[in-house]
């Protein structure tokens, strides 16, 4: 069966050291490392593991994972993105970002998810991440809503989207299983609209590190 290119697929995105791209068969072995070394930083925020964490990230469990993320960007169902940092010429896989459950016709939204390596959190990374992926959704990929959720007690990740600008909308109760229980999550959104006027989300976040300094 051929499928129709995705609207907005394959696409790399960057902005300074920050890479987007595609993942590749030969990330393997850098996403289990990284997913590896970042069992404590990531478990507790995750859903709940089927097994073993090192065998469920193992660099042969990779091979199901890259087909599922073809998959759905075949389909047009997600946009998935290895997060790397290019720096001295050379590209290091540092996290993930997911666009997924994209709906088209009248409502033309998605959700967004992530994670990022421990060592370079608090580095501007996945806000940076964040950024171009979400001018890309509502750019070429024809989204017009991007909706994120997140546990309460997730501050970190938390405070990514609320400096972005994204709205908290909602309050879930027991909204997913994650690290052995059903938890709450808080639900955050952001529209087209709300970013068109200032140029772009990224170009607000460029603003706001600019005001920080």
């Amino acid at each position: 069966m051929r499928f129709r290119r995705a609207p907005g697929w394959p696409a790399v995105l960057s902005d300074g050291p920050v890479l987007l791209r595609p993942y590749r068969r030969s990330d393997a072995v850098a996403w289990s490392e990284v997913r590896r070394a970042n069992r404590d930083w990531l478990a507790r925020w995750e859903s709940s593991p089927a097994g073993d964490w090192d065998e469920l990230n193992s660099p042969a469990t990779f091979r199901w994972v890259h087909r599922d993320q073809r998959r759905s960007a075949r389909t047009g169902e997600g946009m998935p993105f290895a997060v790397c940092l290019y720096t001295d010429g050379e590209e290091r896989l540092v996290g993930h970002l997911n666009l997924g459950n994209i709906v088209r016709r009248a409502f033309c939204s998605g959700y967004v998810g992530y994670w990022v390596d421990r060592r370079v959190a608090g580095r501007g990374v996945i806000p940076t991440a964040l950024a171009l992926a979400v001018d890309h959704a509502f750019g070429p990929g024809g989204l017009h809503r991007i909706e994120v959720n997140i546990r309460p007690e997730n501050g970190p990740s938390r405070r990514v989207v609320e400096k972005l600008g994204f709205r908290e909308e909602a309050y879930h109760a027991r909204y997913m299983h994650i690290d052995g229980a059903w938890r709450d999550h808080i639900g955050y959104a952001m529209t087209s609209e709300e970013v068109a006027a200032e140029g772009g989300l990224l170009a607000r976040w460029h603003r706001l590190r600019a005001n920080a300094r």
